[in-house]
């Protein structure tokens, strides 16, 4: 290589492998701070693009697992209703025994039709009863509620919780329209208890139904983060060796480029 003045070859190269090392620093040095190894679209423009997908992704299932939790919500207010109308129809049907018995007076009987009225009241309140404005019971049979348990909201993925037709089911009106005790026979107060434990029933596998959904989102929510950890977070130990390699880099390129800013000064001595 010639011996020139003008142009230092050394000191240009040096100074490139220089700023080079030192922008690898400054990235390590970023990503090590932030704990995340896409501090930038360039650092990887793939990678930036999938890990906003699926944080997108996890964040919809999250919702998801909110609204599937409402709805199991929703579910045990209902059961809670109609466990309390179960409780109120066995009520009834042991005042409709005892106002049978020939020994109680006309007032007695009075008596048992006064709370067998006001137990029907009650029934009537429990049936109109909502969750966060939503009639807990359906004004029709095979009525729903569509509960979507997947982040996609695709259909595939809806559960349908029954608002059971508690005050429209054919044996529980009979029980209200009876004007009295004497008026409602023991068969229908039994066939009122039979439909409203099959509307418990159904009220549980619609809860198991649910249940089982949030789980399974709970394991796909797992999974996603794991991956999108796996595309953005930084790993400590790796980058903390390649922050050291970087620091001795800059280190050796810092001194090369002194060097190679002084070696012009030689052409003094052929000068002399």
């Amino acid at each position: 290589m010639s011996v020139v003045i003008n142009t230092n070859m050394s000191a240009i190269m040096a100074a490139t492998n220089l700023s080079n090392a030192n922008a690898q620093l400054q990235q390590s040095i970023q990503e090590l701070s932030s704990g995340s190894k896409l501090t930038s679209p360039g650092t990887d423009p793939g990678g930036l693009a999938v890990s906003m997908k699926l944080t997108s992704e996890v964040n919809r299932s999250n919702d998801t697992a909110d609204n599937v939790a409402d709805g199991t919500s929703f579910l045990q207010t209902q059961d809670g209703a109609l466990s309390t109308v179960g409780s109120i129809l066995d009520q009834i049907s042991q005042i409709q025994t005892l106002a049978q018995d020939p020994t109680k007076s006309a007032s007695d009987i009075a008596d048992y039709n006064t709370e067998f009225t006001a137990l029907q009241s009650e029934i009537t309140t429990l049936g109109a009863s909502t969750f966060n404005g939503i009639a807990l019971f359906g004004s029709a049979a095979g009525q729903t509620l569509a509960v979507s348990t997947t982040e996609d909201g695709s259909s595939i993925g809806t559960v349908g919780i029954t608002q059971s037709n508690l005050l429209n089911d054919s044996a529980v009106s009979a029980v209200l329209s009876a004007s009295s005790l004497s008026a409602l026979s023991a068969s229908q107060t039994t066939a009122a208890i039979t439909d409203v434990s099959s509307m418990l029933a159904q009220n549980g596998a619609d809860t198991d139904r649910l249940q089982f959904a949030a789980q399974m989102l709970s394991v796909n929510t797992n999974n996603l983060t794991a991956a999108n950890s796996t595309l953005s977070d930084v790993d400590v130990a790796a980058e903390s060796t390649k922050l050291a390699q970087y620091n001795i880099t800059v280190q050796a390129a810092t001194s090369m480029l002194a060097q190679a800013n002084s070696s012009p000064q030689s052409v003094l001595k052929l000068l002399q």
